[in-house]
């Protein structure tokens, strides 16, 4: 493409240097440079992308995007005022606004979103809608999975994975939208159609600072998709949470030029998609759905009243893409499970084993609820919490398995630079009845957490999900909760010699 074609894509402070070039690609990574690449110097969190400007240059790079105001090089310069800003437009022109030719729904919140992702995904698959995903587990291109670095990549990898999506005959994308994504920039260039939340819980006040500001943080995706300029988007809003309430304030129906269309969901009388007669078994979850006009019978092969939220929320979002209700009722009863949310450890023992990834207060007790709704003889908890993370929500999600679980294990979760022992002593005084055992390495902890284990008891691993690594200071090793629980339930057991233990799940 051509360099004047692109740079009409933004809005330059100055240019220097001919933009009569070829471009055959677009950089943020100085390692990635190739002959003919236009380089973008954006300023990271740890290092400023203007320092590699000159090694971009050297490996071919014939144009530069900065905020820097001059320096000596053979490229052309353009400088900007904003350039993470800058990255998403020339993404967007380079790969052709692929977001355009796509129907995509964005599911933001603190929990929920990956499931509300895959579901989305699922149903618009099953309506012949070819949809690709980019979440916290994956992107997913076609057939191709490629595993994820981040929840929402920078802008420029998001727009060339819609054109990968639109080349592989994608009709649809289903999307997670982090907090970091908004403050970042990392969905500038993209057109929603669909913009859903679910929720939102004490995270990320590390990076964010406080509530307030992780919630404006997500409004402001809101008012991205409000604000785009082809596209008209949908908010597809939880109104049960009191900052979903907010936001369908804020972005309400009123006939406005600041406003969007609202379309809510959640349990209560007031909302467009209303789920109703709720009940759940070892198949799975079921519920009355009432929405525009009608009643359907959802049957929902996951568990939990959050994964009635996360499919009442893929359904109203698929309703926007084009898909009609009865269709995406359909498409739930086949649901996949989503991997390491509320995973089910397979194996033929007289209990049960999951894994799942809720490492917040209110994520932990919603899953503890929903396992309590399976009447175990006991609730077995083993969890432990990230290091160079929000302090505050340590003794918080202590105190949420104290209040429901029948017995604790603490253990590390990913350290990373912070000592795993003083993550410990900052999650112990979040209990006040349980006495928690603690066991410092985490595969220790979940053979002692699953040999534990008798008649009818529930064991819950929480906290790493579906990740297949564990961060220490200095180096990272694999880890899989739900591999090492395999072999755990897999071990040897006394009572293997035993005559068959009665009561037991099989």
């Amino acid at each position: 493409m051509k360099l004047d074609a692109l740079v009409k894509s933004i809005v330059p402070v100055s240019v220097t240097g001919s933009l009569d070039r070829d471009i055959t690609g677009i950089c943020y990574d100085s390692r990635r440079v190739t002959e003919g690449s236009l380089f973008v110097a954006m300023k990271g969190d740890k290092v400023d992308g203007a320092q590699f400007i000159e090694a971009a240059v050297e490996k071919g790079a014939v144009a530069v995007v900065s905020e820097q105001k001059e320096f000596a090089t053979k490229a052309a310069h353009i400088e900007v005022t904003n350039a993470r800003q800058a990255l998403g437009d020339l993404g967007a022109a380079f790969y052709r606004n692929a977001s355009h030719a796509l129907k995509i729904a964005g599911v933001t919140g603190t929990n929920g979103k990956t499931t509300t992702a895959f579901l989305i995904k699922h149903i618009m698959d099953d309506a012949m809608m070819r949809c690709g995903l980019i979440g916290t587990v994956s992107y997913i291109v076609g057939d191709r999975v490629i595993p994820a670095s981040r929840t929402t990549p920078e802008a420029l990898d998001v727009q060339e994975l819609f054109w990968q999506m639109r080349s592989d005959g994608c009709k649809s994308c289903a999307m997670e939208v982090s907090s970091h994504a908004m403050i970042q920039e990392r969905v500038r260039g993209t057109e929603f159609d669909a913009a859903v939340f679910t929720n939102l819980t004490q995270d990320h006040l590390d990076f964010h600072g406080s509530m307030e500001a992780y919630f404006e943080a997500k409004a402001l995706f809101f008012a991205h998709a409000r604000d785009q300029k082809k596209k008209t988007a949908k908010a597809v809003i939880n109104i049960d949470d009191r900052f979903g309430v907010k936001l369908a304030e804020r972005f309400g129906r009123d006939i406005s030029s600041a406003n969007m269309p609202v379309i809510t969901y959640g349990l209560g009388l007031r909302s467009d998609f209303r789920a109703s007669q709720l009940k759940m078994d070892f198949s799975g979850t079921s519920y009355q759905l009432d929405a525009l006009g009608k009643s359907y019978l959802v049957r929902l092969p996951l568990y939990g009243n959050f994964n009635v939220y996360n499919s009442l929320a893929a359904i109203a979002a698929a309703h926007v893409l084009g898909v009609n209700v009865r269709t995406s009722v359909k498409a739930l009863a086949a649901a996949p499970a989503v991997p390491g949310r509320l995973q089910a450890v397979p194996g033929k023992r007289p209990f049960r084993v999951f894994v799942d990834y809720a490492h917040t207060d209110d994520a932990l007790i919603n899953v503890m609820k929903t396992l309590r709704e399976l009447e175990p003889a006991r609730l077995i908890v083993l969890f432990g919490c990230g290091g160079n993370r929000d302090k505050t929500k340590r003794p918080r999600m202590a105190a949420a398995v104290d209040s429901l679980a029948d017995y604790a294990i603490v253990t590390s979760d990913n350290p990373r630079k912070e000592d795993p022992l003083a993550i410990i002593e900052d999650i112990k005084p979040g209990f006040r009845r349980l006495i928690p055992e603690i066991i410092l390495d985490r595969r220790e902890a979940i053979f002692k957490a699953v040999a534990m284990a008798s008649n009818r008891d529930i064991v819950l691993l929480a906290g790493k999900g579906h990740e297949t690594y564990q961060e220490f200071a200095d180096h990272t090793v694999p880890f899989d909760d739900a591999a090492i629980a395999a072999s755990a339930v897999s071990a040897p057991r006394e009572s293997d010699n035993q005559s068959a233990q009665k009561g037991g799940w099989k």
